[in-house]
């Protein structure tokens, strides 16, 4: 019987020491209470607790938590009506203030980021409202920050998810984009045919100012060509009148000789012409030539040889015409 009682003794001795030991997960915090007062907060890992004396109060998530805004309507300052959500993240910082100083810290939460999204939003445009979601984020996120801090709660960040106005506005939206678009093009377009206008006036300028020089230059050069020609001619005619006054027929022959070339070539570059009938003999013309040279060496003050005579030629014997 002794036995027993010991065994029994030894059993509520090991009930009672398992029932006081609290193992705290990493990223809790346990709240103990003694007799419903709150006494200290047990930390991650072994906790002995004094059974039926102190109990664990509350089990508070420490870790940075997601809490959602549900879909909501807000009227905004230009009384449109749009549908907002949004994402809501925090962290308990002190966990005897999440326990203690607010009842339910979920729905307070929510419960204060749904009414201020709508004052935030509701002093704002449409157009605002879809183009400041940065600042609507940073508006929510300082007000509700310093609304929980007594909590014991940070506030790290606030989202809108989503923005949906009504489908008649999006429409009207839609239109005004596309015509915002399209008159930006109409100006991108008009301002390249002005750059087209400008450049091909620009290389038109170009152009003649280039044709202008390189007319302005070939006049001079067919000028200098002229007068240098006219002045070789002056020197020839020159040196011929000298010639000629000093006594010398040769000069006289190689007036005689040019101009009978010139007239030979006439006559051969003449494109009806099959056969040339040359109205002197070749002995005239060769006469002639030889006139040339001999002005040439008084030109130049050499005495050369002279060539002796050519060979004397019979006549070409003429047909007789018939009936004549």
């Amino acid at each position: 019987m002794l036995t027993y009682f010991m065994f029994a003794v030894v059993a509520f001795v090991v009930l009672v020491l398992a029932t006081g030991m609290k193992i705290v997960r990493q990223g809790y915090r346990y709240t103990i209470e003694h007799f419903g007062r709150f006494v200290r907060v047990a930390e991650p890992g072994f906790n002995y607790v004094t059974p039926f004396f102190y109990r664990v109060g509350r089990r508070i998530n420490m870790m940075e938590q997601v809490l959602d805004i549900p879909g909501q309507e807000i009227i905004t300052k230009d009384n449109a009506m749009v549908a907002v959500d949004g994402v809501v993240f925090f962290q308990v910082l002190d966990a005897a203030k999440a326990a203690y100083e607010v009842s339910d810290l979920y729905t307070a939460i929510m419960a204060l980021s749904t009414t201020n999204l709508r004052t935030v939003m509701g002093s704002m445009d449409l157009d605002e409202t879809l183009s400041k979601r940065d600042e609507i984020n940073t508006r929510l996120l300082a007000v509700v920050d310093n609304a929980t801090e007594n909590w014991g709660v940070k506030i790290t960040r606030v989202e809108l998810r989503d923005i949906r106005p009504p489908q008649d506005i999006v429409n009207a939206m839609t239109r005004q984009m596309k015509a915002e678009r399209e008159k930006r093009a109409v100006i991108l377009e008009a301002e390249g045919m002005r750059q087209s206008a400008i450049l091909k006036a620009e290389g038109e300028k170009q152009s003649a100012i280039l044709e202008a020089e390189g007319s302005r230059e070939a006049a001079f050069r067919e000028a200098e060509a002229r007068e240098r020609s006219a002045q070789a001619e002056a020197s020839a005619t020159k040196a011929v009148s000298d010639a000629i006054e000093r006594g010398s027929a040769q000069a006289i022959n190689y007036f005689v000789a040019q101009k009978y070339v010139e007239a030979i070539a006439e006559f051969a570059r003449s494109p009806n012409a099959k056969t040339i009938l040359f109205p002197v003999e070749a002995t005239q013309l060769i006469g002639t030539l030889g006139g040339i040279g001999e002005l040439a060496k008084e030109a130049i003050g050499v005495q050369l040889p002279k060539a002796p005579p050519p060979p004397k030629k019979a006549p070409p014997s003429v047909p007789p015409v018939p009936g004549a």
